[in-house]
């Protein structure tokens, strides 16, 4: 085998040139025509050659490490857009070709050449699986970083619009002007695919940015007006079961643009509390602000809710009561059906929370309907009705 190694470094020029040739014609119609790419490919050539001769005249132990001309080869065509199937192909044209120039000179060695080609191909098998592998991954890598790298290029310039800088040219693909814009944030599995049926769905414009892993950014554009209502009737049919989305409300131009994401992100918060799928800011508003706001959130526990602790079962029926009423529409008879009570009795419970928070509730009800929805997703609450 030895023999046969050198008889092919004799004709190594010759082996060099036919097997870049026979590379280079393995073309793909897409692909550019880049000198850089060209002489690389040519490097990497001579590296695989030396690479396979090398593993003959070896000890047979483990494959040595990749050469850096075929890794760097292969991350130079990921950046062309030079398919993996198109660079594989290349491989074992090339491979074909030295078992050619094998067979030659295997051929003139008589009886003992036949033993040594068959040696030479144990040895060259192994060895293009394991180049083929570390070329592969080197591939998809080169083109998995290139996809971070855009997405996190896009991101920035989404964050910069959206903190009033100005960008020159944003390239987005998506009119910020003159359009009115839908807001949504979205977690989950399947969610950049459920957004673009969405899109679809509603004839819009779709702008879809990915500000961290399972999370995303989108933008629902058009020149007409699309309500949060519509898109959060029609998402559940769309919205994959174990993702969450939040909508902002629909609002117009560049300052709009900027408002309707606000709002959703400030309702999203919502979801991670208590589960909920699919949310909006404009049935959440009041509850997406307590939850950022710890003075309002304090002040709201503090106001309506400890008084009643100093009721009986520490205002648990009445806590119950607030619930039941603010879920019937403020409709006391509505109330005691749901709780199985006498309307006298939610008309009592009623009261009596008017004398211990000092208010009518006709004063005071979004503000107490608030602090029992930050109850309900407060973790660490006291006050346990669950």
């Amino acid at each position: 085998m030895l023999e046969l190694a050198s008889r092919l470094r004799e004709r190594l020029p010759e082996v060099e040139q036919t097997i870049f040739a026979r590379m280079v014609s393995v073309a793909d119609p897409a692909e550019v025509e880049d000198p850089e790419y060209i002489a690389g490919l040519h490097q990497a050539v001579k590296a695989g050659i030396e690479y396979g001769l090398a593993a003959v005249e070896g000890t047979g132990a483990a494959p040595a490490p990749i050469p850096e001309p075929l890794l760097a080869q292969a991350r130079g065509a990921a950046r062309l857009g030079i398919s993996l199937d198109v660079i594989l192909r290349r491989y074992f044209a090339g491979y074909t070709v030295l078992g050619e120039f094998v067979a030659q000179e295997a051929e003139k060695l008589g009886r003992r050449g036949g033993d040594e080609a068959r040696r030479f191909v144990r040895v060259q098998a192994p060895l293009l699986d394991h180049l083929v592998a570390a070329v592969t991954k080197e591939h998809r890598q080169e083109i998995e970083d290139g996809q971070r790298s855009a997405e996190h290029a896009r991101v920035e310039r989404v964050r910069k619009l959206l903190a009033g800088e100005l960008v020159d040219d944003p390239g987005l693909g998506y009119e910020l002007g003159g359009y009115l814009h839908l807001g949504a944030v979205g977690a989950g599995p399947g969610i950049l695919q459920a957004f673009r049926e969405l899109a679809t769905r509603f004839d819009r414009r779709l702008l879809l940015v990915r500000p961290a892993e399972g999370t995303a950014w989108a933008w629902l554009g058009g020149k007409k007006e699309l309500s949060a209502e519509e898109v959060a009737s029609a998402a559940p049919s769309l919205w994959p079961e174990e993702a969450s989305l939040a909508l902002g409300e629909c609002a117009y131009g560049i300052s709009g643009w900027r408002l309707t994401q606000r709002q959703a992100l400030a309702c999203f918060r919502i979801t991670s509390f208590n589960g909920l799928r699919i949310v909006s800011y404009g049935g959440t508003a009041l509850l997406a602000t307590a939850l950022a706001d710890d003075l309002l959130s304090s002040s709201l526990y503090e106001l309506y809710l400890v008084p009643l602790t100093e009721a009986p079962d520490r205002g648990a029926a009445l806590r119950q009561t607030l619930r039941a009423y603010f879920a019937s529409g403020r409709n006391a008879s509505s109330a005691a059906a749901r709780l199985g009570v006498s309307r006298k009795t939610v008309a009592s419970r009623l009261q009596s929370v008017e004398e211990r928070i000092g208010h009518s509730l006709a004063a005071c009800a979004a503000e107490m309907e608030t602090a029992l929805r930050l109850q309900e997703l407060s973790s660490d609450s006291p006050l346990t009705d669950r």
